[in-house]
């Protein structure tokens, strides 16, 4: 390594990231607060003090180049995977300017179906500069956004979504409208977007540019009139711009029906999550004529609902040729009747995991199974039980156990069909004794004949505990300053591994090495204190809980020449 590089590296770990952190986010919760006051000449005075920042440039680019899952994805510049020079070189080059490369179009499958979803992955420059802009528009955002918004927002899960459906229901049968926006991010309409943005000329000149600057499949360049690209740091933020102000419009209208004005708003329920959104009211007539306004107002910024994914139902009953109930997020959200003695209500409501997700994770499961015919039995564990725990994390929230247990079923024999086709001369006995083991009370737990803590073991879905999940409070925001209340929640996300909450709930919400709170958008490590390489034992009293970034900074100093020993990402899995 030469002298200046080595320089350089020193130079990009050894820079204040507490003080930085601490600059921004202080400059952060100010624009915040000075957009709940509607104070506009004071908030885009801050967000250009952070745009000029060089602690928010800095934190940008280690935001894209760093910590991001997509940093070794390259754009049409072919960079990716930065070294701490070019990282400084990009933050001594990042201003903002209207002249943008386009996006390269990237196709990835869309989970449990045959289609693909199209991409545009910026260049790193433009990954940059929209991490950065995005620190300045974001909080003035959060503080005007909808209380019943969830989906691309800091803190907020579909699970309290799903949690603001469970209230606003509980209490009474509703109709529902249970609609999907047709391609939302490829169809929303430029002009409609930057007149809701509503920013200073300079930002405003610069999302046009992102907006416009086209997209690179292969070779050949298309241009892009309409929508923004999937794959963009901002395109979510700016997406949620675009459909912000559904939920007061069906407000306004609830306000002109028969009775008192606030209590109408309260009995019309309508929750978003993303693209898709749901219209909750006792009355049919009213959910009708809510359908009509939503698809006017649509109109405004060039959407359309989806026919194919927009139904009217009812939680209770039977309307018309539909079932009682809806799938919402994987979920399938109805109520059942019940006698006098079981609910003062006559009803009682149950969310489940629906049958269509059911599906796709079962045959996941099958076919990664049957890809494994030959593997050894502690490579298919391996493999199975990232899978079985995202999965049922994830439903862990809702009445799942009936669920966990058919799945649990299916697997067995799906297992038993792999274990009988590898030993086809032997007994069922001799094969059930080879590979399931008796572990604790359980005598047919699928693992392998090691001894000790050398045995792998399968998990079964069964296994995890329902928690009930406590939905975000109001219109509360990561912003506000209330870090406490927010590392506590990140630890009770229910999608967070086990491991990960414990070790929150051990530091406090804090990060060991640089003494911040985590903060919602953070990717957290598990880390030796003790490298394994160095006699390291796996146990909580040697595993800490660091920023990705104070990881690569600790492993640094550790002298493990970039090796992460024992790293696990705590990233929540997809579903």
């Amino acid at each position: 390594m030469s002298k200046t590089s080595l320089k350089t590296t020193v130079e990009w770990n050894q820079v204040n990231w507490r003080k930085l952190e601490r600059k921004v986010y202080k400059l952060q919760k100010r624009i915040y607060q000075a957009s709940i006051r509607g104070d506009v000449k004071a908030f885009r005075r801050l967000q250009k003090t952070l745009m000029k920042s060089w602690s928010a440039k800095v934190l940008a680019v280690r935001r894209v180049t760093q910590d991001n899952q997509g940093k070794k994805t390259a754009g049409v510049d072919g960079l990716k995977s930065l070294t701490p020079k070019q990282r400084l070189t990009l933050v001594a080059n990042l201003k903002l300017s209207s002249k943008v490369a386009p996006t390269r179009r990237v196709w990835i499958p869309k989970p449990g179906t045959e289609e693909k979803r199209p991409l545009g992955i910026p260049t790193m420059n433009d990954r940059a500069l929209q991490a950065l802009v995005k620190m300045a528009l974001e909080p003035e955002w959060e503080a005007r956004f909808e209380p019943n918004s969830y989906g691309f927002r800091p803190g907020r899960s579909c699970h309290d979504a799903v949690g603001a459906i469970y209230v606003a229901i509980n209490h009474k049968p509703k109709f529902v409208l249970d609609a999907d926006i047709a391609k939302c991010f490829d169809r929303i309409d430029h002009e409609a977007l930057l007149i809701k943005l509503n920013t200073f000329p300079t930002i405003r000149r610069q999302v046009r540019a992102w907006l416009k600057s086209g997209v690179m499949d292969g070779k050949q360049l298309f241009p892009t009139s309409e929508g923004t690209p999937q794959g963009g740091v901002i395109s979510p933020l700016l997406a949620n711009i675009a459909l912000h102000g559904m939920e007061e419009r069906i407000k306004q209208y609830a306000e002109t029906l028969k009775g008192k004005k606030r209590e109408n708003r309260q009995s019309l329920s309508f929750i978003r999550y993303a693209d898709d959104f749901v219209i909750l009211h006792e009355d049919i007539t009213v959910v009708q004529r809510c359908r009509e306004i939503i698809s006017e107002w649509l109109q405004g910024m060039g959407l359309e609902l989806k026919p194919s994914k927009t139904r009217l139902a009812h939680t209770l009953n039977q309307y018309e040729q539909e079932k009682p109930g809806f799938d919402f997020l994987g979920f399938t959200i109805q109520q059942l009747p019940t006698g006098k003695y079981h609910s003062k209500q006559g009803f009682k409501t149950i969310i489940t995991p629906s049958k269509q997700k059911q599906k796709v994770h079962y045959d996941q499961i099958a076919s990664l199974i049957d890809a494994h015919k030959a593997a050894p039995q502690a490579a298919l564990i391996s493999r199975l039980n990232p899978i079985i725990r995202g999965w049922a994390n994830y439903y862990a929230t809702v009445v799942s156990k009936v669920a966990y247990s058919d799945i649990d079923h299916l697997m067995y024999q799906k297992l038993m069909a792999w274990a009988k086709r590898r030993h086809l001369q032997k007994s069922v006995h001799w094969t059930t004794n080879k590979y399931w083991q008796r572990v604790g009370g359980n005598n047919w737990v699928f693992a392998t004949r090691e001894e000790g803590t050398n045995s792998i073991r399968l998990l079964n879905h069964a296994d995890t505990p329902i928690v009930r999940h406590v939905k975000v409070k109001g219109e509360s925001s990561p912003y506000d300053g209330n870090l406490v209340y927010w590392s506590t929640r990140m630890g009770k996300n229910p999608e967070m591994p086990s491991k990960v909450s414990k070790l929150l709930k051990m530091q406090e919400g804090k990060c060991t090495h640089c003494g911040l709170f985590f903060r919602e958008n953070d990717v957290m490590e598990v880390d030796h204190r003790i490298p394994k390489s160095q006699g390291g034992r796996d146990s909580y009293d040697n595993w800490q809980l660091l920023h990705r970034h104070c990881h690569d900074s600790k492993t640094a100093n550790d002298g493990c020449l970039g090796t992460k020993s024992g790293c696990n990402s705590a990233e929540p899995k997809p579903t």
